[in-house]
């Protein structure tokens, strides 16, 4: 069920939410902006978000269901992660009120994607889970540098 909410934030919810705005407007609208700042909500504000919020009520769920291991040892290591997720996800969803955060909002979720992609990448032994983190990751970050490039153009 991990895939379902992965899904979600990164391609359903920003594209109902391109969709509904470009068809709401009363004037020309950029589909490549719509896509921006709502991928920067969804992928950025809300997943990381959720995560950082799981990641500090629950650290059980990081540390089994998605890197297997059993200790307790780590939860307070997962839940100070989880704070770092609460952090960039508050600036992700304050950039749809704030639109001059969205290059910044893209540039913090993109740097925690990639290196976060490129350590799923490096272990051995993935499971489902992770592996859906690792494409997803990866996907997000490759948007995310675009966001970036294009809005330092």
């Amino acid at each position: 069920m991990y895939i379902v909410p992965i899904i979600l934030v990164m391609f359903v919810c920003p594209a109902l939410s391109v969709g509904i705005e470009a068809a709401a407007s009363h004037h020309a609208v950029s589909i490549f902006a719509l896509t921006t700042k709502w991928f920067v909500f969804w992928a950025v504000g809300i997943r990381l978000f959720t995560a950082g919020v799981r990641q500090v009520l629950q650290p059980a769920f990081t540390v089994r269901e998605i890197f297997e291991l059993q200790s307790a040892e780590s939860y307070p290591f997962v839940r100070e992660v989880g704070s770092g997720n609460l952090s960039m996800g508050t600036l992700g969803i304050c950039s749809l009120y704030h639109p001059g955060w969205i290059v910044s909002a893209a540039l913090v979720g993109g740097l925690y994607y990639g290196p976060a992609r490129l350590l799923h990448a490096l272990r051995r032994g993935k499971n489902a889970i992770e592996q859906t983190a690792t494409i997803s990751d990866a996907f997000a970050f490759l948007v995310l540098l675009v966001v970036v490039v294009r809005g330092w153009a």
